[in-house]
């Protein structure tokens, strides 16, 4: 009977033999990830940490003869270091670095499968999330990103210095296509930038699409001729088919409107990237729902953050994304928000783990997307939200505009007026957080419209735990 060949070891031997390297200096080409991980009781840290960089990467549950054929000392992932969670029991910080040729060009898709693939269902974990990724810029390159970005959305739109304003047309579901209709025109001449279709507005029995986005385009053209401002609505072409989603977003191009809308997660990564490339060769900005996100980022021990998802979409492509309103009804820690809010607008982010950034990010001169603040908002809020999110964001107020007393119009013009006060008494040097509710009460003085609004809303707080915090 003959021997075995030497140099393979058949058996199972330690994760950490191989993929626990503590001296290793990640290269600039690298793709870094940082988890938060929980093992199972009486598994060492490092043994569980080396099991997600092998899993996660070149690694299976026993050595293989086809080890031999390739250099896994060039493709595998590497755990170079292991940090205690502050405060936490059993739970640690574990970075790992992955060479860059493991990831196909320009595919969140892949990058995605790779990091947070079978791994998540290891036995060993007891809890796994992926807390935050550091693109190179060798990789980041091969991304075309956002669509147009920031700067050039505001010269599409001819509108600078301020936040956008938008809404999204309640009730979600429900209303015929020539009554959606009527409530866009409505907020759109009240005032508003922008209105919006739900996220689970696709095409269903009570409107079909292609009525919703006729008569929509319809108020759009009708709001733009008595305001002369340049308006639109987030028609939202996801569907159940990427040929069909590419067949709406041509008839939106079509009817010449501005804007288009996709949910990127319910969507998937694929449909998204493909939706983006197309708004760029058309012209169309992107507007992104992030449906879904909650189920996977919510709970700060396992799934994965929203900064991880937020960094690509922004690979992916879109013009703006949800991110929460830390003062609304959706969860959102300020600290963290203003972290994933940064690593969505800027170009370059200094690491600063006191807002949860773990790595600093250069996106080497990809477009920024906008932040849109959505979900429980009112005029009361507005001083919050422009010292919070600054110029660069668009505010969405859905029951805070088509809740008015006086109806849709009144409701947005409420907030248009609202929004200019506080960009006003910003420039003019006044602390929106200490004065910001005097200013809306002056501007309540001469706007009856936002009085109303400020009167019918002024008990009307949304005050609970966050649930995930640094």
């Amino acid at each position: 009977m003959s021997q075995a060949k030497a140099g393979f070891k058949a058996g199972v031997q330690d994760y950490r033999l191989t993929y626990y390297t503590p001296d290793y200096t990640p290269k600039d080409t690298d793709l870094l990830a940082c988890f938060r991980m929980t093992p199972q009781p009486g598994v060492p840290a490092e043994e569980c940490a080396a099991a997600v960089a092998a899993e996660s990467s070149t690694g299976t549950w026993t050595t293989v003869w086809t080890d031999g054929l390739t250099d896994l000392d060039r493709y595998k992932g590497r755990c170079y270091s292991v940090e205690p969670v502050q405060g936490e029991d059993n739970q640690y910080f574990i970075f790992v670095a992955y060479p860059l040729d493991l990831f196909e060009e320009g595919s969140i898709t892949n990058v995605l499968t790779s990091l947070v693939g079978n791994v998540f269902g290891f036995k060993a974990l007891r809890a796994l999330r992926l807390e935050d990724i550091r693109f190179p810029v060798a990789l980041i390159k091969t991304y075309q990103g956002p669509p147009h970005g920031i700067t050039v959305e505001r010269d599409l739109l001819n509108k600078y210095g301020r936040p956008l304003l938008g809404c999204t047309i309640k009730p979600k579901l429900g209303l015929s296509a020539k009554n959606y209709g009527r409530a866009v025109y409505e907020c759109l001449r009240g005032g508003l930038d922008f209105t919006k279709d739900d996220e689970n507005i696709n095409s269903q029995p009570f409107m079909r699409w292609r009525d919703r986005f006729l008569f929509v385009q319809e108020a759009i053209s009708k709001a733009q001729a008595e305001t002369n401002e340049i308006k639109g609505h987030y028609l939202n072409v996801t569907a159940g088919t990427c040929e069909e989603m590419m067949k709406r977003a041509e008839f939106a191009k079509e009817i010449g409107t501005p804007i288009i809308m996709h949910d990127f997660f319910t969507g998937g990564f694929t449909a998204n990237t493909t939706l983006a490339r197309w708004c760029r060769d058309n012209g169309l900005l992107l507007h992104i729902h992030r449906a879904m996100h909650a189920v996977v980022d919510r709970q700060k021990n396992h799934g994965i953050h929203f900064r991880v998802l937020a960094k690509c979409l922004r690979l992916s492509g879109g013009d703006h994304l949800h991110s929460g309103t830390v003062v609304g009804k959706l969860e959102g820690d300020r600290a963290v928000t203003l972290g994933f809010v940064d690593l969505m607008r800027e170009d370059y982010v200094e690491e600063d783990r006191s807002r949860g950034v773990f790595f600093t990010q250069d996106y080497a001169s990809l477009p920024g997307v906008m932040p849109v603040a959505s979900g429980g908002i009112h005029v009361w809020h507005m001083p919050a939200l422009v010292e919070i999110f600054g110029d660069d964001s668009c505010l969405q107020f859905g029951g805070g505009t088509l809740g008015h007393p006086w109806g849709n119009a009144p409701g947005a013009t409420a907030n248009r007026v609202a929004l200019e006060a506080c960009v006003q008494a910003r420039n003019e040097g006044r602390s929106l957080a200490r004065e910001g509710n005097e200013v809306l009460r002056e501007a309540g003085r001469w706007s009856p419209e936002l009085a109303a609004a400020l009167d019918l809303w002024k008990e009307i707080k949304f005050e609970f735990d966050t649930v995930d915090t640094l």
